[in-house]
């Protein structure tokens, strides 16, 4: 009896381990079966317009098996695209709460959660959002640039110069940081003007040119201030940087120079800060010809400006060119053919952009260093061409 037990011991834990094993399988089916249901329930829901109940049983199969985040994450993206954002961010809140998903599940969630906030326009939610995301190997480069874009949006520029400087601080020299650092140093600045701190703006000028060694904003703007300081000499020094930075950019410069020169009366230094730059734009060529007039070199400047419009066609030169030729001409009738003339194109002038995004294509006549259209800097330029420069 005692070796027939014996015998049997092996059969009995035999047993009990396929008993054991069926049992896990079991459990299994009976797991999967249930999200299954859960999922096509969920899938019914939504196909039959009742996103509410459909948000509802995703939500269950989360408590499930941690497995369907991404599944999770993937429909409250599709909410957040057809525009229902409160049901996006119902399902994102519900997965960046669950301490039981995987660290990097959590920040694929909280990343799409502050996505949600921006586009319903809960940027405080997003800021809170995104800065947890800085120190994210995978998602820092997003959550930076999302931040940049709450800040210039509600134009916290301190708090973005903050990030700009720890964000070169962790990741070293960046051209589109480096490049936003100038700006929003600019635009500080451009605050503590407004507030009589000159003091404070000309410190962060100074911190804008150190910023990016290519920007021009900063040079005009310390131009700009020298000018109205009535230190000339500095603010000559200033706008000749311009065209140091980015030549494209000098036309800016040369209305102050020659504003400069207008009060100091130095017309011959005016004349020799063109001369290496003239044939660039059309207001180079138009100021050498403004000196030429000063001269009472008429017919010269006439027959300079003619060779420069061969050259270089513009609008802005050829109704120059008819003014010359205005004063010239003594045959009544002749001039009032060119006044008529020289009116519709200076109508025309006035009606055209001057400036256009090379990133978007927006334009209009007044200077946006961020682009309206595209919310990028820097990328709108003076037009060239017929209708510009």
């Amino acid at each position: 009896m005692l070796e027939l037990l014996f015998l049997l011991l092996p059969v009995a834990a035999g047993y009990g381990w396929i008993m054991g094993r069926n049992s896990v399988r079991q459990a299994q089916r009976e797991q999967s079966s249930i999200l299954s249901r859960h999922y096509f329930r969920g899938l019914n829901f939504l196909l039959s317009d009742q996103p509410d109940k459909a948000v509802d049983t995703l939500i269950k199969m989360i408590n499930l098996n941690s497995d369907t985040v991404e599944t999770h994450i993937a429909m409250g993206n599709f909410f957040r695209h057809r525009g229902e954002i409160d049901r996006a961010i119902r399902v994102h809140q519900n997965l960046v709460s669950r301490e039981e998903i995987q660290p990097t599940q959590r920040e694929n969630a909280l990343k799409e959660l502050g996505l949600d906030y921006v586009q319903a326009g809960f940027l405080e939610r997003a800021e809170n959002a995104f800065l947890q995301l800085l120190n994210s190997d995978k998602h820092y480069v997003i959550a930076q640039q999302q931040l940049f874009n709450i800040y210039q949006t509600t134009k916290e520029w301190s708090r973005a110069i903050e990030l700009a400087a720890r964000m070169v601080d962790c990741h070293g020299d960046n051209d589109d940081v480096s490049e936003r650092l100038a700006h929003f140093y600019c635009e500080q600045a451009l605050i503590e003007r407004k507030n009589d701190n000159d003091g404070a703006a000309l410190a962060l000028l100074e911190k804008a040119v150190n910023a990016d060694e290519r920007a021009v904003r900063p040079w005009l703007l310390l131009g700009q201030m020298a000018m109205e300081q009535e230190r000339y000499k500095d603010a000559t020094a200033y706008f000749l940087q311009v065209a140091e930075r980015d030549i494209s950019w000098f036309s800016e410069a040369v209305p102050k120079l020659e504003a400069i020169a207008e009060q100091t009366g130095d017309w011959d230094t005016f004349a020799r800060q063109l001369e290496s730059h003239w044939q660039e734009c059309a207001t180079s060529y138009l100021a050498m010809v403004d000196v030429l007039m000063r001269k009472g070199e008429t017919g010269q400047a006439a027959e300079y400006l003619l060779e420069q419009l061969h050259k270089r066609p513009t609008m802005k030169g050829f109704k120059t060119l008819m003014g010359l030729y205005i004063d010239q001409i003594e045959d009544k009738a002749s001039t009032q053919s060119l006044q008529l003339l020289k009116d519709l194109v200076e109508n025309q002038i006035a009606q055209r952009p001057q400036y256009r995004c090379v990133s978007c294509g927006f334009s209009g006549r007044k200077l946006y260093w961020l682009c309206p259209s595209c919310k990028k800097w820097n990328v709108v330029k003076p037009i060239k061409g017929l209708d510009g420069e």
